[in-house]
């Protein structure tokens, strides 16, 4: 019987129930089994997964999940219920049996997330404390975001774009053995080819570190239409997994347990008899015990929920996914809903208990994210002086240091999917190797190696950005024209950096080989247009587009990178022997403040023309295009552009709303002296959103900009900048033009 909050003695509800609207009584014979907590005070998890009172206590977890799901998100008439909801008897079997390190990429169960850890009291450290306050916070600002946030008290790592999740479990997975990192996965999430062919390679790399356990969801449906490995039979989805590297795979179909008469392979396990929704808790209950022991005793493991989209919300299938304006709590089919699933009062307290304890405590306090992973120190690293003017590959200085980062930090990880050798960073793998089954010296591969090379860049991208979310270096290095493919999830990892109530190292990437000089590759491998990605997040407020111009500036490039905390550090560097400008001492200070002189004329008498260059390579025609303007009179004064954020004015970037804020921009003086001249030339290998910062703040009375258009098959990198208009005789018509 469902009971209105008003029929019951407040004194019988506890506090953080305020704000509910419906509660129940229990079923005949069931009051006996929810007599006291089933995780004792001091206990971390159910002795006996078996046990009666365990089962049905499981059952009472998953319920109130599914409550507060459909309670909050009716609140805003917004959000995600259905999903999740269909996930929530998986979720409360692990929670009972312990393991809280629980990871999801389906952004869209962020309600049933928030509210498990508003179950176990981890929300309490931002203030939220009852049910009101959860529905009033919830998709707000300074509250709990329409998507997961790893900022969110006791949740492990961000869930927005499809296909990440399983990333950040595999880094859970290789930083903590021996805990487990279960991550939900939709079936609507399936689409995406990345999700499974990353795992087999990680297991294929890292064969040992099994404890992490996918939880696909398998509801049939996505977020509009049907999923679309729906028409799978179960025999066909288990095949599904095992032909991806999973020796172990648990199913559990609540189709096994209708006793309601639901057509279709897809059921809702609330609309069977008590009887059997004991006897499907069990099954889930057991069978995530039997994955989880599979999992942590070193056996490539999965599990699958197979239960209809909604189960137990207010409606099911694709219609449960979300809410609009018109979904709010009092109308009816949200308020039966909430009706069908409303506790008794004291269920809500055996439930808050048990998640309280499981794990070792709320959420906020045990998960592995909650604490900074301590970090092996670094010595100096050694970097080499080369002579100015000196030819000398900039991907190849780097690549020293980074051996050295790689050894002396083990837990270290470089990863690559189009090679180290081909970016000329073969010294890497030299000193660190190729993580591969089989050894073999000629090409550096070792069981035991520190560089991961899957052809993939989204699994590159993923482990690299998941590592150092997880609080561990790591090092992406990736063909620039490739890089689009794995930027979103170090774009999802940059924003929860921002976002993180405690310090972790920066995730660092590499970009070789830009288009300048991949002309006979065609345009296949000329896409810069990534920079201009880049750039527009510089404003975010950590996200630092890093542009050496020589083999020495790469150097403090990389130490400044590595040696920084909760930023995305970005160098784009080329693998070709280019000029030598800056010494190291040069090299720091351009890193540092920003940008520096590289070449300025002693006299001109028909005005004074500023090249502002981000890049390496492009360089060359600038320096070309100096000789002759000088020989037409002019002075002329070389700025590279290495770490543009800092040109910035504060105000343009949200500096003083991130994690370990920073706010050293260059001063108005510093600035002036370096840009001020007659015309302003800003030149760009790739293309312009890097330099805007020095246009917005250039006093020049004439200023334009030369950079990249598009690609083109060409046999020299001079042939693809004349291509682009990237010459000297381009840029000194364009001089011209201006003065």
């Amino acid at each position: 019987m469902t009971t209105e909050r008003a029929d019951h003695p407040t004194a019988d509800i506890p506090s953080f129930c305020n704000g509910i609207q419906y509660f129940s009584e229990y079923p005949s014979g069931m009051a006996r089994l929810a007599a006291s907590p089933v995780i004792g005070e001091g206990q971390t998890a159910i002795a006996d997964p078996e046990a009666p009172d365990a089962v049905y206590q499981t059952l009472l977890g998953a319920d109130a999940l599914r409550y507060l799901t459909l309670h909050m998100t009716g609140a805003k008439g917004s959000g995600h219920p259905g999903g999740f909801a269909s996930s929530a008897d998986a979720y409360a079997a692990l929670v009972m049996l312990g393991h809280t390190n629980i990871i999801t990429e389906v952004g869209h169960h962020a309600p049933g997330f928030y509210s498990a850890m508003f179950l176990d009291t981890s929300l309490e450290t931002m203030g939220i404390r009852t049910v009101q306050d959860l529905c009033a916070r919830f998709r707000e600002r300074e509250g709990l975001l329409g998507h997961l946030s790893g900022a969110i008290p006791g949740l492990l790592a961000p869930a927005g774009p499809l296909g990440q999740g399983q990333h950040f479990a595999m880094a859970g997975a290789l930083l903590h053995p021996g805990t487990l990192f279960p991550v939900t996965i939709g079936d609507g999430g399936m689409g995406e080819p990345y999700v499974l062919n990353s795992m087999m390679h990680f297991h294929t790399a890292y064969p040992q570190a099994t404890n992490f356990l996918p939880v696909l969801v398998w509801n049939g449906y996505s977020q509009e239409h049907h999923a679309m490995v729906s028409r799978l039979s179960n025999e066909e989805m288990i095949a599904y997994w095992r032909g991806h590297g999973f020796q172990e795979v648990v199913l559990v179909d609540a189709k096994d347990f209708d006793d309601s008469g639901q057509e279709g392979p897809y059921v809702d396990s609330t609309r069977f008899s008590l009887e059997q929704r004991l006897a499907f808790t069990r099954a889930v209950l057991q069978g995530m015990d039997r994955a989880a022991r599979s999992a942590l005793g070193g056996t490539l493991t999965a599990f699958i929920v197979k239960q209809l989209k909604g189960a137990g919300v207010h409606t099911v299938g694709a219609k449960a996914h979300n809410l609009y304006p018109a979904d709010t709590l009092d109308k009816p089919h949200i308020a039966e809903g909430l009706k069908r699933r409303a506790l008794p009062p004291s269920a809500w307290q055996i439930v808050r208990d048990n998640f309280r304890r499981a794990g070792g405590g709320p959420a906020v306090e045990t998960v592995v994210t909650e604490t900074p992973l301590e970090l092996s120190p670094l010595p100096a690293l050694p970097r080499q002086d080369f002579a100015v003017g000196d030819k000398q590959v900039p991907s190849t200085a780097m690549g020293a240091l980074v051996a050295a980062v790689g050894q002396a930090d083990r837990r270290f990880v470089v990863t690559n999917a189009d090679g180290n050798e081909a970016s000329a960073m073969k010294n890497i793998n030299d000193a660190l190797k190729i993580r591969h089954p089989t050894p073999d010296p000629l090409y550096n591969q070792d069981p035991g190696g520190q560089v991961y090379e899957p052809l993939n860049e989204d699994a590159c991208a993923g482990l690299a950005a998941g590592l150092a979310l997880f609080g561990s270096r790591a090092l992406w290095l990736s063909y620039e024209s490739f890089a689009i493919n794995g930027w979103p999830i170090v774009q999802t990892v940059s924003q929860a950096m921002a976002e993180l109530r405690r310090k972790t190292p920066s995730i660092v990437c590499m970009f070789t080989a830009g288009a300048l000089e991949q002309g006979r590759n065609g345009w296949t491998h000329q896409r810069p247009e990534i920079e201009n990605y880049f750039s527009a997040m510089m404003r975010n407020g950590n996200v630092y587009p890093l542009f050496p111009c020589d083999a020495n500036v790469i150097q403090a490039a990389y130490e400044y990178a590595t040696n920084s905390f909760n930023k995305a550090m970005i160098i784009m560097a080329s693998k070709s022997p280019l000029p030598v400008y800056l010494d190291q001492a040069g090299a720091t200070r351009a890193v540092e403040e920003g940008a520096a002189v590289l070449y300025e004329s002693a006299a001109g008498d028909k005005g004074t023309v500023v090249f502002a260059v981000t890049g390496d390579m492009v360089l060359l025609p600038v320096f070309e295009a100096r000789e002759r303007l000088e020989a037409a009179g002019y002075r002329v004064r070389i700025v590279t552009v290495v770490n543009p954020r800092r040109l910035y004015r504060p105000g343009d970037v949200s500096w003083n709303t991130v994690s370990e804020p920073d706010d050293n921009f260059m001063d108005d003086d510093r600035f002036n002296a370096l840009f001020d001249g007659d015309v302003l030339l800003g030149v760009s290998g790739g293309p312009s959103g890097s330099l805007e910062p020095v246009l917005l703040r250039s006093r020049a009375p004439a200023r334009d900009v030369l950079a990249w258009q598009r690609g083109e098959t060409t046999a020299s990198p001079a042939e693809i900048m004349a291509f682009n208009g990237l010459t000297a005789e381009a840029m000194c018509q364009r001089v011209e033009a201006l003065a």
